[in-house]
């Protein structure tokens, strides 16, 4: 072999090495860095059965989230808070922003919906659709063995990270996993504690503590003042508006509710008045504003990033259509509260007549310690409870008017025999009438949504005395109490109570100022703690599939006397009693004086007649 043929092959062998160096430092090097709405423009497809308008995703029909979905990598900003009205593309927002985790920067991921079914559904109806018809995912979703299909539902890996999709009324969803991304959906429909462990939110926070780079969203639509997650957390932030200029003066302004105007009863009029000019403004410009629009900062606030908007803002609704259903929202206290937060994007403030205090409740206490002589039946409710068992014993007259007559509470944990032996004494308990007549407990419902196969297994041989298993669903619109199941392998009866209508009835019931039927009566057993439990929830309202729905949200941890008295409400509506002839009947005993007994003569005694000889001869018995 010659100098120049070995040469060459060293110069060939040099340049191979060079090329597998090359190839290599392509690996290692860092990708450009891309926005979320930048990766959304490439790669997300809007799939026919989660959108309306279904194809490639252009931010620039929505201008508004540009913003939004940018603070998600933007290294100055931690929390992203979103209060807005419905309508607005607040969901896909949040799909973008997985959609760009899962794909361009890899991490652990956790969405955080109000209930499990909630998130189930999240995850079947938006999140598997954009995963299937988007092709940047394809191949990215790695498939995991689990014996359980909800598993699947609520968690997928990727190469670099996962997702879980989480409620936050389940305790199990919050288990110890590092979270370098949180997006919490309509925090303001979030239970105040997951179980006994504390706020939702703060829970899931410190699953990201370990991140330095964490991000962490916070979205919802408002609910009342002064309760609402989302307005505490957006009046925290830097409190950004979108403020788009008007195409004829350039004035720039927030659109507002109080500039939209229309005819008198014609809705189909409607349009927007500039703040600046006074022009008045159709849907068309409202398009070219919004394109032409900018987020505006109130103040400056290290890390957190606010964003508010309403329904004016969204490309998908009109003018007319805010002016419509503003007329029709006129019609009800309850369907203003719907229209003031799912399309003005605002809390609900009640006004001081709306409102129920417990200082007021607290003036109506009464002065009686045994069970009133207007009281034809008694029926009791058990809250169950890790350490301890609630019950509320109430007595209940003409036209279902109330008294309270006793709240026990037997302390012990309840895994264990002890409370539940104790409990099943106090229900034979006899408590005395003020005019010395003695009554028991009717009938009992028990809350089985804690340890259920210990209430399952109290009930079972108990149900003969009307001591029944029961379960709250939180539908609104539900009977107040539904046809009882036979559930377990007992076959319990269960009764499914509706909380909602429950509620809604009691919180009514409150509210009346004369005696009578439906009054509520309290004795001096009523202190301010209890009252506080009584008046814990408040209602919200909102918009699911173009329906209005109701459901109450906790404004304070402990509520257990509300869910006693929801259950007495359920106990007397099974027994339906007659109250007017209970009582009749019983002033009939009372007024009826015991008759001597008739004194009969005694009869002359006759003479007894001989035995029969038996046929037995003396001599057989020896």
């Amino acid at each position: 072999m010659s100098l120049n043929q070995s040469k060459e092959e060293l110069k060939r062998e040099l340049q191979k090495i060079t090329g597998v160096i090359k190839e290599a430092l392509k690996l290692w090097k860092p990708k450009p860095k891309l926005l979320v709405s930048e990766w959304a423009d490439r790669n997300r497809i809007l799939s026919p059965d989660a959108s309306a308008e279904p194809g490639k995703w252009y931010t620039d029909r929505t201008p508004y989230l540009r913003d939004i979905m940018d603070a998600f990598v933007d290294p100055d900003v931690e929390m992203v808070v979103v209060m807005t009205s419905s309508q607005v593309g607040k969901t896909e927002c949040i799909l973008n922003v997985i959609g760009y985790y899962i794909d361009y920067e890899p991490a652990p991921i956790l969405v955080i919906q109000p209930t499990l079914e909630i998130a189930k559904s999240f995850s079947k109806e938006r999140l598997t659709p954009m995963l299937r018809d988007s092709p940047c995912f394809k191949g990215k979703i790695l498939k995991t063995k689990m014996k359980n299909p909800d598993e699947t539902v609520l968690h997928k890996k990727f190469p670099g990270g996962f997702i879980a999709i989480a409620g936050a009324n389940s305790p199990a969803s919050f288990s110890a996993r590092p979270i370098r991304i949180l997006l919490c959906d309509e925090v303001d429909r979030y239970p105040i504690s997951v179980g006994v462990e504390g706020d939702p939110i703060e829970l899931a926070r410190k699953r990201t503590t370990t991140f330095w780079n964490r991000k962490i969203g916070l979205f919802s639509t408002p609910t009342l003042k002064g309760v609402s997650r989302i307005e505490l957390a957006y009046e925290m932030s830097d409190k950004r508006k979108y403020y788009v200029p008007c195409p004829y003066c350039g004035f720039e302004q927030v659109l507002l509710f109080e500039n939209l105007k229309w005819e008198d009863d014609k809705p189909h009029t409607a349009f927007y008045e500039c703040a600046g000019c006074g022009r008045h403004l159709n849907d068309a410009d409202k398009l070219k504003m919004i394109a032409r629009g900018r987020w505006i900062k109130e103040r400056e606030v290290p890390h957190i990033a606010g964003f508010w908007l309403n329904e004016l803002y969204s490309p998908w609704v009109s003018f007319a259509t805010v002016a419509t259903r503003y007329l029709e929202a006129q019609k009800s206290r309850e369907t203003l509260k719907v229209f003031i937060n799912t399309s003005l994007g605002l809390p609900y403030e009640e006004e001081e007549s709306e409102q129920l205090s417990n200082i007021e409740l607290i003036k109506r206490v009464e002065n009686y310690e045994k069970v009133p002589d207007k009281v034809a039946v008694l029926t009791s409710a058990v809250d169950v409870h890790e350490d301890r068992l609630e019950i509320l014993v109430v007595g209940w007259g003409k036209g279902e008017e109330a008294w309270h007559i006793e709240h026990k509470v037997i302390y012990g944990y309840t895994v264990t025999e002890q409370p539940w032996t104790e409990l099943d004494e106090y229900l034979q308990k006899t408590f005395e009438t003020e005019s010395g007549e003695k009554l028991k407990i009717t009938i009992c419902l028990i809350d089985s949504g804690f340890i259920t196969k210990k209430v399952y297994d109290f009930v079972k041989p108990r149900q003969s005395r009307r001591i029944y298993a029961a379960k709250g669903a939180n539908i609104s619109g539900a009977p107040l109490v539904g046809r009882p199941k036979l559930v377990g392998h007992r076959k319990v009866k269960l009764f499914q109570v509706g909380v909602t209508t429950a509620k809604d009835i009691i919180f009514g019931r409150l509210k009346l100022e004369k005696e009578g039927p439906g009054y509520i009566h309290f004795n001096r057993q009523c202190d301010e703690e209890y009252f506080l439990q009584l008046l814990s929830e408040k209602p919200v309202y909102r918009t699911s599939k173009g329906q209005l729905i109701k459901e109450y949200i906790k404004v304070r941890p402990r509520n257990e006397i509300l869910d006693l008295w929801v259950y007495n409400l359920a106990a007397i509506t099974i027994l339906s009693p007659n109250f007017e002839k209970i009582l009749e009947n019983r002033a009939a005993s009372q007024t009826q004086q015991p008759q001597p007994l008739p004194q009969i003569p005694p009869s002359p005694l006759k003479p007894l007649k001989p035995k029969r000889r038996s046929w037995v001869r003396d001599w057989d018995v020896f």
